[in-house]
């Protein structure tokens, strides 16, 4: 069975009414003319711009060797699925568009899903923290990358509209989405098995994606029953002899140089508990800033409905102290927990430093009495509310009074440790669960 990765972004694709129907998708029409020829691998490759197909039927490749092809390196690795990622340059064009984020996705049965993210909000703006003191040439030049950005998803819009158009012929329209502020409005071709879908909510981005024409039909619903989240759960509690308490299967998403963090952390939090979820889509809904900035309230409120179409619910409030104590009643339930800190750069100095320590760490009692200095010393630790940020917390060791956390910039970023009195001085207090 098929894990409906394509899921993996929010839960698309809501079957529509006959009555939106534009044209048929199966063959390019000219008005008053037969229709022309059917369209071939090698036309869709070669307007493209690079060798996505070797023949008519994409599903079937492996997954490792198209990401092989495309120079897509690997973001993710589960039990249940793979992603691959890549941040083109600026010289990139696909169908004659800038991307700007590339992925692709799979599962047991092999790729599944391929997300083509074009003009947007978030890549196409530097980030300048509201906190911050930013110059104002800094400032100006973000002005003008907003206005510029803006045109940029009227332009790749309607490029791509009429790079597909042309392969494949008129589309159909689709309104896709399980929740009020994660739906989107799509434009649907297919070609051989094949949905290309593509989106341009206004002012947010232009995505395109590619998925199986059955997956397509289906509406991409996911809904996982409590009991079979929380039998998966148990497998997902790793116990080391050491005392270290880890989640593990979660997958990462790799943020990019945008300050997408709750996006994607969020993005992380939702495909380990089942439901689809996509950092684009869920930065429109919670009202990201141009160029990243998001409140963790708002993305709560925004992914609301998805949430509870997915089964699952939100759980959060504040936490005083983040300790052993408080992350085991969260991940002893095999549930990561969304952190908001401020991630400054002495703080991450010293959680790379220490993993290097840690690396081999067999003996807690004797780890314990190594960073005894490291606990004490942790009160120094500034907070600088330029460097807000959004992680997870993904595990505990009681003996040494350690957590583990982890941050959505790669797969070296996937586990790191630090002390609670550590975390406790870096954090902004509040917290949420994705739960059961």
């Amino acid at each position: 069975m098929r894990y409906t990765l394509v899921a993996v972004m929010l839960g698309w694709l809501l079957p529509v009414s006959p009555g939106v129907l534009l044209g048929a998708p199966t063959t390019p029409t000219v008005p008053g003319k037969a229709p022309v020829a059917e369209t071939t691998f090698a036309q869709v490759n070669e307007l493209l711009g690079v060798e996505l197909f070797t023949d008519d039927k994409l599903w079937n490749d492996e997954a490792s060797v198209l990401a092989d092809r495309l120079r897509w390196p690997l973001e993710s690795k589960t039990e249940s699925e793979l992603s691959f990622r890549s941040y083109p340059d600026d010289a990139a064009r696909l169908f004659g568009c800038r991307p700007f984020s590339v992925a692709l996705y799979a599962d047991k049965n092999g790729p599944s899903l391929l997300s083509l993210i074009f003009a947007n909000k978030g890549d196409s703006v530097s980030y300048v923290p509201k906190a911050g003191k930013p110059d104002k040439e800094a400032l100006a030049a973000r002005d003008g990358q907003i206005k510029d950005f803006k045109k940029a998803i009227a332009d790749d819009k309607k490029n791509l509209t009429t790079a597909l158009t042309k392969l494949f012929g008129a589309p159909v329209a689709e309104r896709m989405g399980q929740g009020k502020q994660t739906s989107e409005v799509s434009t649907r071709w297919d070609w051989k098995e094949h949905a290309f879908l593509l989106s341009a909510p206004r002012d947010e981005y232009v995505a395109l994606r590619v998925m199986p024409s059955a997956t397509a039909d289906l509406g991409g619903k996911s809904r996982i029953s409590d009991s079979e989240l929380m039998a998966r759960s148990k497998t997902r509690i790793l116990r080391r002899e050491n005392g270290d308490v880890l989640l593990k299967d979660i997958p990462m998403v790799n943020q990019g140089p945008k300050g997408y963090c709750a996006p994607a952390t969020w993005e992380r939090a939702l495909r380990y508990m089942g439901v689809p979820a996509d950092m684009y889509v869920l930065a429109m809904a919670g009202h990201s800033g141009a160029g990243g900035g998001t409140s963790l309230t708002a993305l709560a409120a925004g992914a609301h409905d998805a949430v509870v179409a997915g089964g699952r619910k939100i759980e959060g409030g504040s936490m005083a102290k983040v300790d052993p104590t408080f992350v085991a009643k969260y991940v002893d339930r095999g549930l990561p927990i969304i952190w908001g800190m401020f991630s400054t750069k002495e703080y991450n100095a010293l959680a790379n430093e220490r993993m290097k320590l840690r690396v081999d760490m067999k003996d807690p009692k004797a780890w314990k009495k190594e960073i005894t200095p490291a606990r004490k010393d942790a009160k120094p630790l500034k907070v600088d509310r330029a460097t807000a940020h959004a992680c997870m917390i993904i595990g505990y060791n009681k003996e040494t009074g350690e957590i583990a956390v982890s941050d959505s910039w790669g797969p070296e970023f996937e586990e790191r440790w630090v002390t609670a009195a550590e975390a406790t001085a870096v954090s902004q207090g509040v917290f949420q669960v994705v739960s059961y």
